[in-house]
């Protein structure tokens, strides 16, 4: 994963850790002042929002803990198409121009430009350098991109 990505993952486990986890703690320590918790709805919500964020932490805890994070700016620039560069490309048929950069699956964003580098398209572009014309399926057809740029930043 890229830099920015781990950031963002750090941050949103050091938000559930330390606000989502500790308020849910509470609801459930007000809900069981209510009384009887054998029929009290507000205590078996807390409950399930409990398992729900310490599930969470575990699947982002993990996650961290096997990330492999690449920080393109410390490679040799080249003109090759690999994890974490940002690629221009032209659609042959409609001459549209796209801006994608290439990263992990968690990071994936299409409407921010960020596409995972195990995409279709991902898929057949890495490795490809400037200049190159690739075809790659899509759930719309076939499509034919040339790659314009290749930017390490």
């Amino acid at each position: 994963m890229t830099p920015v990505g781990y950031q963002k993952l750090l941050a949103e486990f050091k938000h559930v850790r330390e606000v989502l986890r500790p308020q849910v703690v509470r609801d459930i320590e007000e809900a069981r002042a209510h009384g009887d918790i054998s029929e009290n709805s507000e205590f078996e919500d807390a409950k399930e929002r409990q398992a729900h964020l310490d599930g969470r932490m575990r699947d982002i805890e993990a996650r961290l803990s096997l990330a492999d994070v690449i920080d393109i700016t410390k490679v040799e620039p080249s003109e090759r198409v690999i994890f974490g560069t940002t690629v221009e490309l032209e659609d042959t048929d409609t001459g549209e121009a796209t801006t994608y950069k290439f990263v992990g699956a968690e990071e994936m964003d299409v409407k921010a430009g960020l596409i995972s580098f195990s995409s279709p398209i991902g898929r057949a572009l890495i490795g490809r350098s400037v200049g190159d014309e690739v075809r790659f399926e899509t759930p719309k057809g076939t499509r034919t991109v040339v790659i314009n740029a290749v930017h390490y930043r």
